[in-house]
């Protein structure tokens, strides 16, 4: 099985067990966050944000970034992210504390505008989670999670449609797994069931 008792006596996968620059931040982002449902907009948009700014990066890259990340877009607010121009794309291009790629920086604009755009049908917590599986993936090891499913083809393809961009298959099934919507955790990791969307069979505890 691919998870690692650590010394606290807990069953993670050993890039959540500590160690390295970032190993209690990745630990302690394991432990209260990954997986856990996120139901509003800004969460929504910060995470997808988020994901979209990790791909071809690692994810602890971006984790140790967080709060840089936070403070130059706004809070994640895409009301006030939607309104930036030009100005704000060479600002952001000298941000030392980001990822400075003027695509993906661009990228988190249009997407503040498209979110801003959704709320007249539905909004973007309603159709991201409207992409929710019928059943959950039960990965005993890291080669049995998946990276993409018919569900986050689907999403990426919607998401698109309604002004998205750098919202792929990958990126689209990340944020699913970020935010509770499948859970990937490893059957043996502690973390296993702990949104309470799921039950042992894979199957949802209740429909949303």
């Amino acid at each position: 099985m691919d998870v690692v008792i650590g010394e606290d006596g807990l069953a993670r996968p050993a890039w959540a067990q500590g160690g390295g620059a970032h190993g209690e931040l990745l630990r302690r982002y394991y432990d209260t966050e990954w997986g856990m449902p996120v139901r509003d907009e800004r969460g929504l948009f910060e995470r997808l944000s988020l994901e979209a700014f990790q791909s071809g990066l690692s994810w602890a890259t971006i984790l140790a970034k967080r709060e840089s990340f936070r403070a130059a877009f706004a809070g994640f607010d895409p009301d006030v992210v939607a309104s930036w121009g030009e100005g704000e794309v060479a600002h952001l291009m000298q941000d030392a504390g980001i990822v400075r790629n003027r695509a993906k920086i661009v990228a988190t604009i249009r997407n503040a505008g498209a979110t801003v755009s959704l709320r007249a049908d539905g909004g973007l917590v309603d159709l991201v989670w409207a992409h929710r599986p019928e059943r959950t993936p039960m990965p005993r090891t890291f080669a049995e999670v998946p990276t993409t499913s018919d569900e986050s083809r689907a999403l990426a393809k919607e998401l698109k449609r309604r002004g998205f961009t750098f919202v792929g298959p990958t990126t689209a099934f990340a944020l699913m797994e970020a935010v509770g919507i499948v859970d990937t955790h490893l059957l043996d990791s502690h973390r296993r069931g702990t949104s309470g969307l799921w039950r042992a069979d894979g199957t949802p505890v209740q429909d949303d």
